[in-house]
């Protein structure tokens, strides 16, 4: 199979997974040294898929958040089991697996599956951006034509966070330019941008794991995904997503003193 086939039958393993432990009353809940919380089905889930890649893909390196990276190849894996895991231990069912292949560099394929919602995301560079709605449809995505801040809509995730990044005071200036601000949170933000329900997605604190699988989603849709302070990088935190059309204006406001 190739690398999209394999992508999707990891994602169908981690649904399997992660739904049979979803608002489960034995779930095990730890927090990890940063403070965040890791469930027994995040680990679950990872050890199943670094299974499965060790059967299809032996020779391909993987970065995952729950184990220690493996391999040394050209070709990485780049996992997170489940991305929004305090929803996914409060019984919110915005939570996904996230799912990416970077060969030589460059981010190539992706799936984002979020079982609980019914929904799933996937992309091939060069190939488009595609999204399985709860009806079971097949959809090609693309990002909005809005090409002006008072039309736009925002979602930022978190207060706490652009306060500890020191730039609520952007994220306040921002908020005043575009018609609507919410924050969906995690990886929906970013599928919103790509689907064209809304125009800007931003937010802090975040690992490869987070954004790999974004990225050829968000570009394959017409979209763009940076760091606030330049291109994508292995250790960027801080990103910004947006249909294109609006991404210089939201980095001249957002720019003003920012880290990466």
């Amino acid at each position: 199979m190739n690398d999209l086939e394999l992508a999707q039958v990891l994602a169908n393993a981690a649904d399997e997974i992660s739904l049979s432990r979803y608002r489960a009353l034995d779930l095990k809940v730890e927090a990890k040294p940063d403070r965040t919380p890791v469930t027994d089905a995040d680990r679950a889930v990872e050890q199943k898929l670094r299974d499965l890649l060790k059967l299809y893909r032996p020779n391909d390196s993987i970065i995952g958040e729950e184990f220690a990276n493996t391999g040394d190849s050209t070709r990485n894996w780049i996992i997170d089991p489940i991305d929004g895991t305090a929803n996914y231990l409060r019984g919110v069912p915005i939570w996904a697996t996230l799912i990416a292949l970077r060969v030589d560099g460059e981010l190539v394929t992706s799936v984002v599956s979020a079982p609980a919602l019914g929904r799933r995301w996937w992309a091939t560079s060069g190939k488009g951006a595609f999204t399985k709605d709860v009806d079971g449809s097949v959809r090609k995505l693309a990002v909005s034509g809005i090409s002006e801040l008072p039309d736009a809509t925002l979602s930022f995730n978190s207060l706490e966070q652009w306060r500890d990044a020191g730039l609520l005071g952007q994220l306040l200036e921002l908020s005043t330019k575009v018609q609507r601000t919410r924050a969906y949170g995690d990886f929906l933000s970013y599928m919103f941008v790509a689907e064209g329900a809304i125009e800007i997605a931003s937010e802090h604190d975040l690992k490869i794991y987070d954004i790999a699988a974004l990225v050829p989603i968000l570009q394959e849709s017409g979209g763009m995904i940076t760091s606030i302070v330049g291109p994508l990088q292995e250790t960027t935190s801080s990103v910004l997503a947006t249909n294109g059309k609006l991404h210089v204006k939201v980095l001249q406001i957002l720019r003003t003193d920012a880290g990466s």
